[in-house]
């Protein structure tokens, strides 16, 4: 909540002899407390890589598995952890005009020695991870006047030249703003990088139709492929049907020119998807973008991609057809942004069951023999496993006849795919008697209007 200070927590063991830092820890759990509890750095950690981190991702690795190797925190010693600092943002929303929406969703990413952590004004701080001592702090001044349609950011991405270089920003911080420009800064000082684009940010709104200010935004951090820094877009739901469209692009990590596009909705009659689509309604629709967290397959050179709802979310009588592309789990090329595969896990979208969670990749036993796999968590409780270079299921998935629209001039799509892994959460009606409250009276209420609707 807005009125709580956001702060982070450095955590220590606490031994007879006091507290004990530094180590290796181990850790399968969700990336915020992931990064807290990485809090004491190794030495040599100021010439650590993302990819030598422990935590150098949003998701840990570029593979988004939300787990670290370090093992001298476990079962049998974290009852004793104890904070050792404590860090507070001072970002509590005065004279922001979204500080109702204000938000602390970050996960710090560790290289560098050094955490790296944005604020949801998109304030980007740099901490001592041992002491919790801040060694930068860069504000883009955002427009505090402009009401946004969030007001959130979930983290930066890391990036170092590869080949040694002398002088500043070799080593990089990107991070994305409510206002939708693309920063980089330097790892070391926190300026903004000079050579990046104009003045060390990229304004992405150029080239796009943009119906609202404030409802075109970036609240994940980008996808890092080897110089190229791969971006997506947060966009304000269901505000009409011509919001701006989810084109997810890339750009040079050193000089932010622009690399390629790909915009999930068709434009022309020779778009891949074009077929499943109302042509001309496709063209005046928008959304579809990426705002969740991308995942990077170096080994295949692939950029795997979630999508979301075309708009608006509820109503799709303006956009009749599957929607394909929306909804979808993209593997893009990520040298070219050429399409490789795709799988939609939701057709004509209308419930906004975007696909909010970040693909995860590793490999999946088949037969005995590893196969490089992606899988993705839905909304609607399931999960999704594809072989990662052709994109076929590597366990099956049917398409299942699904109810109808009583709604005047919606088309619902007759069927929806359905994994065949057991789903995550209950796929059944809910029933008047689910209906749980904390009195006799709350109870009654509650079954009274669950018995009221059509589900």
């Amino acid at each position: 909540p807005s009125r709580i200070m956001p702060r982070m927590t450095g955590y220590a063991l606490k031994s007879r002899a006091g507290v004990a830092s530094g180590g290796r820890h181990r850790v399968h759990a969700p990336g915020f407390v992931a990064a807290l509890i990485l809090a004491a750095a190794t030495r040599g950690a100021l010439s650590q890589t993302p990819g030598s981190s422990d935590w150098g991702y949003y998701g840990g690795d570029a593979l988004g598995q939300h787990f670290s190797s370090l093992d001298q925190i476990n079962r049998g010693n974290v009852a004793r952890l104890v904070p050792a600092w404590t860090y507070r943002t001072g970002e509590l929303g005065a004279g922001f005009a979204s500080a109702g929406k204000l938000t602390f969703e970050a996960t710090p990413v560790l290289a560098f020695g050094r955490l790296y952590l944005e604020t949801a004004t998109n304030i980007v701080i740099a901490l001592d991870p041992e002491s919790g001592r801040e060694r930068w702090r860069f504000d883009p001044h955002i427009d505090r006047a402009r009401r946004y349609a969030q007001a959130s950011a979930r983290g930066v991405s890391v990036w170092a030249a590869s080949e040694p270089a002398d002088g500043v920003c070799r080593r990089r911080i990107f991070a994305g703003t409510l206002d939708a420009r693309l920063l980089a800064l330097d790892a070391d000082s926190g300026r903004p990088c000079s050579d990046f684009g104009a003045g060390g940010e990229v304004d992405l709104t150029q080239g796009l139709r943009i119906r609202d200010a404030g409802a075109f935004l970036v609240t994940s951090p980008p996808a890092v492929f080897g110089k190229l820094v791969i971006v997506g877009s947060a966009i304000g739901d269901n505000r009409a049907v011509d919001v701006e469209r989810g084109v997810i692009r890339a750009y040079d990590a050193q000089s932010g020119a622009p690399l390629w596009a790909f915009d999930p909705l068709p434009d022309s009659a020779s778009h891949p998807a074009a077929a499943d689509w109302n042509l001309a309604q496709a063209q005046s629709t928008g959304a579809g973008n990426s705002w969740g967290v991308m995942s990077v397959d170096q080994e295949h050179g692939l950029v795997l991609v979630p999508t979301g709802s075309a708009s608006p979310d509820y109503y799709g009588g303006q956009r009749l057809g599957t929607n394909r592309f929306a909804n979808s789990l993209l593997a893009l090329d990520a040298r070219s942004g050429r399409l490789v595969w795709q799988q939609q896990l939701i057709h004509h979208d209308l419930w906004d069951y975007d696909l909010a969670a970040q693909p995860v990749l590793g490999d999946v036993a088949v037969e005995g023999m590893p196969v490089p796999a992606v899988i993705q968590a839905t909304k609607t409780g399931m999960l999704y496993v594809f072989e990662r270079s052709h994109g076929q299921p590597l366990f099956p998935v049917t398409e299942r006849r699904v109810p109808s629209s009583h709604v005047a001039g919606e088309q619902a799509w007759p069927t929806q795919p359905f994994s065949s892994l057991p789903p995550l959460a209950p796929q059944r009606a809910v029933l008047a008697e689910d209906a749980w409250g904390l009195t006799v009276w709350d109870r009654y209420e509650c079954r009274k209007l669950i018995a009221a609707l059509r589900n």
